[in-house]
């Protein structure tokens, strides 16, 4: 199989996390100050793909704090100290 040939499965692994994570991607992006909406749906044309990779890696460093917060028992998107 050639590379990038192969199927991708952009089945949600929660589906109700949807619109949460849809909610948090034009957060970030209102937050960057970039000019898409809620209700563009998912139309970014406009944008650069560096600005729509940004959004992206800021979504996941947010998942992956908000992770680590609930395994060590901390209330997520609190500040705590680090040692």
């Amino acid at each position: 199989m050639a590379l990038g040939s192969g199927r991708r499965n952009k089945r949600q692994l929660i589906p109700q996390a949807h619109q949460a994570l849809d909610d948090m991607k034009y957060e970030i992006a209102a937050e960057m100050g970039l000019p898409v909406y809620q209700g563009s749906e998912d139309y970014w044309g406009n944008i650069t793909t560096r600005d729509a990779g940004a959004v992206g890696g800021h979504m996941v460093r947010k998942m992956v704090a908000y992770s680590q917060a609930m395994m060590a028992g901390q209330e997520p998107g609190a500040n705590h100290n680090e040692s």
